[in-house]
């Protein structure tokens, strides 16, 4: 028998990534409502209730209220790919490779992760847990993105009028929303500097961590760093850690294909004094809509990679 899915934000570009994904699954049978019926809080309350998982794509502030609407009883089990619950207590964060899979299959509650946190976290987390890197060094991170990951709003703004924006630098109050989720998830005393940018590609990011090790009381030589990530995820499907340079030089291509793996690097002078860790992978894949799928598949007791793009 199918799994009710209700994906509540359907319309939005995360909703409609991991409708892609599902298509054709037989594992799971969408709850579907119409314009009218979306806007009406009793039949969402009623489809909230109703399926046995739902993905909340939406606001913050909307995917509160949503959770608010489902009966503690009730046996519907959420995922929510907003920012609203990536900190908060009872509820597991979405990244199999760093929390295992068998905490996400069990839970009730995941938080997807971020799409910049998770370049970040995918890089350092480990580092600092084998205490490679220092928990008290004061990192910095700086990416780009896609446009994508902006919403309708971006896009619009990217493809029409401000379709000869080369750069948009934003977060420069220094207070993004992606600062707690990145400190509290990698286990650090300060949270980073971040420095996000987007442009003008529809999708794709690259997160880059750079590493002055010379100056670091206590971070190990950048080859142990590239090989205990490599050790790390060594059976991992979806993340790769490379040991050589991309021919590519890790530009993003304007009609990149849609992926959900994550390619990971870790560049050093030829001393070992100064590294940049770097991480490369689709905002909208295993940054939004694929991580979403991948927890999904843990929770539902399927093959975790099944309807990802490898």
């Amino acid at each position: 028998m199918a799994y009710n899915l209700f994906i509540d934000g359907g319309a939005g570009t995360t909703g409609l990534e991991i409708a892609d994904r599902l298509e054709g699954r037989s594992e799971f049978e969408l709850v579907r409502l119409n314009d009218g019926e979306r806007k009406d809080p009793d039949c969402r309350r009623t489809a909230l209730n109703f399926a046995d998982f739902v993905i909340l794509c939406l606001p913050d502030d909307a995917a509160r209220e949503a959770v608010a609407m489902i009966d503690p009883a009730s046996k519907t089990r959420v995922i929510d790919a907003s920012t609203a619950h990536r900190t908060a207590p009872g509820w597991i964060y979405g990244f199999p490779e760093l929390v295992g899979e068998s905490v996400v299959a069990g839970a009730e509650r995941v938080s997807n992760p971020g799409c910049y946190p998770t370049g970040f976290l995918a890089l350092v987390a480990p580092l600092v847990r084998e205490r490679l890197l220092p928990r008290d060094w004061p990192y910095t991170v700086n990416a780009v993105s896609g446009y994508s990951g902006g919403g309708k709003g971006l896009i619009a703004r990217f493809e029409g009028e401000g379709a000869d924006i080369a750069l948009r630098s934003y977060g420069l109050s220094l207070d993004h929303k992606h600062l707690a989720e990145m400190q509290s998830k990698a286990g650090l005393v300060h949270p980073p500097v971040f420095a996000p940018a987007v442009v003008p590609a529809f999708r794709g990011m690259v997160v880059e961590v750079p590493l002055p090790v010379a100056a670091m009381r206590s971070a190990s030589p950048p080859d142990e760093l590239r090989s205990t990530l490599a050790a790390y995820y060594a059976n991992s499907p979806l993340v790769h850690v490379h040991d050589d340079s991309p021919v590519s030089e890790l530009l993003l291509h304007r009609d990149s294909p849609p992926t959900d793996r994550l390619d990971l690097y870790v560049f050093a002078d030829a001393a070992g004094t100064a590294a940049r860790l770097v991480a490369v992978l689709d905002n909208l894949g295993k940054g939004a809509s694929g991580a979403a799928v991948q927890s999904l598949n843990l929770m539902a007791g399927c093959d975790p990679m099944a309807g990802l793009r490898l």
